[in-house]
């Protein structure tokens, strides 16, 4: 077996989506990406009215009114330092998974989450601000940890033709999350002056039902074998998940990506960015995930409603049409999760990333004759629409499943690591940048984001491969042309040699 891949065993490694498989898809993403979802919209409804405490507390505090400039850099304190706990988190992703494991990882962030929620819960009752901007940046961390052990968790216990479809579990909880965050933000429900605080701290609900009933799911079989080398905790994992059908070209599978590689060891991010091994995977995740959050999806959360205002929609009227915006998202991270795998990550990826850049210019048109043609108010309504359900297909959810797919074992934690922390420093950067950008350029700062848009959906079709139905070995041997393997890497029948190879497709140093 350690000579050569296994071209007989593929049939064999497809497996069912049962009940297991589902459940921990369903508890993971519920308890962890849906509060990053919940977390990024909630502060929207309430925004007034966390001004209005911060300069009522400051009076009583200083007996000292701030201005309005003041208070709305408290504010924005608040939303951002949401992003800063999220990097915060995913510097901490390597270590944490590779010390406790991917579910064990989930299982201890959610202590995260109680503390978080309860500091923004009694802030009103405590008179304390910083009880509010403290709990957003412990969310954030909670945050920023599960938006890439989710995936990882998802990708490591899923079946090759199932990656995908469990990989998107996530992207459409985040996209619940934002949701619900809108609907309970309604007038008529949470949003109102008095219940703000309860609010920001409903995320523990979630977290509680994640917390009583994730731990009874299995680890990762992969991290049983390949990174703690217990073949019985592994086999037993598999049982649970598969419940039918033959286990043992997978277990045969991680065996030879074990013996591939050249260290069992978790590689740290500077061995990642410097091991040239995987130089044209490191870039491609750079590219996906600092493209997803400069495509303008960001901007276009940030300041939907000030579209809608402008497009001529009755101000009593935009909370319930942001709330259908919401809907949509939630439909299109269905239907991105319903055809990944019939369709593959490459056509989502491009034609998310084409549709949005299209709408973007769309709404730079809209724009400009806005004064001149009316009905152009409409049309940049239907850009905006149209740049989030081209993003929720997709982007949204790709990059996160493709970090877990272009790498092994050793390597994948610190992928994630680089990664998550690309993706929340584009989220901060973008949230900072776009107010200024939008009055030094006007409708023209959509035009950047085409560009961005257009440029990763380019990358995509000369770069990326397709990686459905692949397993990791095949997947890694995909980019071995891109990184300098060698002709003689290869045996006569085409397959590796993975005795001899450290999994990435270069040869390991004999004596």
């Amino acid at each position: 077996m350690a000579e050569e891949v296994l071209p007989e065993s593929d049939a064999k490694m497809s497996g069912h989506l049962t009940m297991p498989l589902l459940a921990a898809a369903f508890l993971a993403s519920f308890g962890s990406s849906m509060l990053y979802g919940y977390n990024l919209a909630v502060v929207n409804s309430p925004a007034q009215y966390i001004k209005d405490f911060y300069n009522e507390t400051l009076i009583e505090s200083y007996d000292w009114a701030p201005d309005e400039e003041l208070l709305t850099l408290l504010y924005s304190l608040t939303v951002s330092i949401f992003a800063i706990g999220g990097m915060a988190g995913a510097l901490l992703v390597g270590r944490l998974v590779t010390k406790y494991g991917r579910k064990g990882t989930l299982v201890r962030a959610t202590v995260l989450v109680f503390l978080g929620g309860a500091l923004m819960g009694f802030s009103r009752q405590c008179r304390m601000p910083a009880m509010v901007i403290i709990g957003r940046f412990i969310t954030g961390v909670h945050s920023g940890i599960c938006l890439s052990v989710v995936p990882m968790y998802l990708g490591e216990i899923a079946p090759k033709n199932l990656r995908g479809f469990l990989g998107l579990v996530p992207s459409i909880h985040i996209c619940l999350g934002v949701f619900i965050a809108q609907v309970l933000g309604l007038h008529e429900l949470l949003g109102k002056e008095e219940h703000w605080p309860l609010l920001l701290s409903l995320v523990v609900f979630p977290t509680m039902v994640q917390l009583m009933l994730l731990p009874w799911f299995p680890e990762s079989p992969r991290y049983l074998l390949i990174e703690k080398g217990n073949i019985h905790a592994t086999i037993a994992a598999l049982k649970w998940y598969r419940t039918k059908g033959n286990i043992q070209a997978e277990v045969e599978e991680m065996q030879e990506e074990q013996r591939s590689l050249s260290s069992t060891h978790t590689i740290s991010v500077c061995g990642l960015l410097t091991d040239r091994c995987v130089r044209w995977q490191v870039v491609t995740i750079a590219v996906v995930n600092i493209g997803m959050q400069l495509s303008g999806i960001d901007a276009i959360w940030f300041y939907t409603n000030d579209i809608f205002k402008n497009a001529g929609i009755p101000e009593p009227y935009i909370q319930y049409t942001t709330v259908g915006t919401g809907a949509i998202e939630v439909i299109s991270g269905m239907l991105g999760c319903f055809t990944i795998e019939r369709l593959g990550r490459r056509p989502l990826m491009i034609g998310g990333f084409l549709f949005m850049g299209l709408c973007c210019v769309g709404i730079t048109v809209s724009d400009l004759f806005q004064a001149q043609l009316s009905f152009m108010r409409y049309i940049s309504v239907g850009c905006v629409v149209g740049i989030i359900a081209g993003f929720c297909i997709g982007p949204a959810g790709v990059p996160f499943l493709i970090t877990a797919e272009l790498f092994k074992q050793s390597h994948r934690p610190a992928a994630y690591t680089v990664a998550g922390c690309l993706n929340w420093l584009s989220n901060f950067t973008i949230g900072f940048v776009f107010p200024f950008l939008q009055e030094a350029t006007g409708p023209y700062c959509y035009l950047i984001f085409c560009v961005i848009c257009l440029g990763v959906a380019v990358y995509t079709i000369f770069v990326i491969p397709e990686t459905r139905n692949k397993t990791f070995m095949e997947i890694s041997q995909m980019f071995a042309a891109k990184n300098n393997i060698l002709k003689e890497e290869l045996t006569t029948n085409g397959h590796l040699k993975m005795g001899v190879m450290n999994g990435y497709g270069t040869l390991k140093n004999e004596h």
